[in-house]
């Protein structure tokens, strides 16, 4: 397995967990505070950053790491999934073609917006990103079995449009084998193994950098299905790096780094964070409970983080219940630093999850 990775210059060890900057920051925190929990990588979303300011601006301050002063790992998403995901709270906002996403602005629906696996590539290098995902057509749990074909065909062909994008973008910016970004496929097929072999072996004649693990995989009763996604990483080479998309509980990491997974992220541990939801090695401090009132302890006893160094329960637990931000960015800085402490020591072999 993998233990470190070299981009564009940076080397970031892994397991990497990257928290969720959606539109160019992890909310609350600044550059500084990721830096002083260690965080070595963020993931910043391609659609919601070409809403708002627009990868035209951000190419002209200089890549989103210039205008965020953020240094580390850089993973931009193919910004597919948020327009997927729109499409299915309400089918009026748009549908996926063969060409692309089309997007439908306005009540009558008088606008229409195509956005295309070369539009996505595109916006990833105005971004500056060190790690880019091919834009996929992400498989519906409840799809029957033409609409997963549809799916993983969908994907491997949008993959090698990505795919020769991609080159041309790093010949016209003058990108070397060493100095260029890179770029992951994304292995869709839900459930079935065959259709989730068939995308990943013609995603591996395509030729990519590293591999996603596609679709939702979590069970009825909100498990992980690690059967499938044991699966899945067995599908590509050791020496290549496996990204399980969106995965960031605690224990379905560890879970996922035995079976192959060395890239994590996830919305969980600063949304948990801002809601009062504290991450510990013995299980989740609701810090609204009024036992914390008078508690002088830190969050956690063996934490190092910047909140638990300095501050008591009974601070936290008052800053929750009169609502101010200070809370927001003190809760965040220990769940962040709870997950840069997991990474560590799954590198270290040992172990830490939060205990049911």
């Amino acid at each position: 397995m993998l233990k470190e990775l070299t981009i564009k210059g940076k080397t970031v060890k892994l397991p990497i967990f990257c928290p969720d900057a959606t539109r160019g920051v992890v909310r609350s925190l600044t550059s500084g505070e990721l830096k002083a929990e260690k965080v070595d990588g963020v993931i910043i979303n391609t659609w919601h950053l070409h809403l708002r300011p627009g990868e035209q601006k951000i190419a002209q301050l200089g890549g989103i790491g210039k205008l965020m002063n953020y240094n580390g790992l850089l993973i931009s998403d193919s910004g597919g999934f948020q327009v997927f995901s729109l499409f299915q709270k309400d089918p009026r906002y748009g549908k996926i073609t063969d060409e692309g996403l089309v997007t439908y602005t306005g009540k009558l629906r008088q606008h229409k917006v195509l956005f295309t696996p070369e539009n996505s590539i595109q916006m990833q290098f105005a971004l500056g990103s060190d790690i880019m995902i091919c834009l996929d057509d992400f498989t519906p749990p409840e799809a029957d079995a033409p609409r997963l074909e549809q799916s993983v065909t969908r994907t491997i062909a949008w993959a090698k449009r990505c795919k020769i994008e991609f080159e041309k973008q790093c010949a016209a910016r003058g990108f070397t084998a060493k100095t260029r970004p890179l770029l992951f496929g994304v292995i869709q097929g839900h459930t079935d193994k065959a259709a989730r072999q068939y995308c990943a072996q013609e995603l591996l004649k395509i030729g990519f950098d590293g591999f996603g693990l596609g679709g939702w995989l979590l069970k009825e009763d909100g498990t992980l299905n690690l059967d499938i996604c044991a699966y899945n990483a067995s599908l590509t080479p050791d020496n290549l790096p496996r990204y399980a998309l969106g995965f960031g509980k605690a224990e379905d990491v560890e879970a996922l780094y035995k079976v192959g997974y060395t890239i994590f992220d996830c919305v969980l541990p600063t949304r948990d964070a801002r809601h009062g939801r504290i991450y510990t090695e013995n299980g989740y401090l609701y810090i609204d409970k009024l036992k914390y009132e008078l508690d002088e302890q830190p969050l956690e006893a063996e934490c190092d983080c910047t909140t638990c160094r300095n501050y008591s329960r009974a601070y936290l637990h008052h800053l929750f219940k009169i609502g101010d931000s200070a809370f927001y960015r003190l809760a965040t800085c220990h769940n962040l630093r709870f997950y840069t402490r997991l990474c560590e020591r799954l590198r270290g072999k040992e172990k830490l999850m939060p205990k049911k």
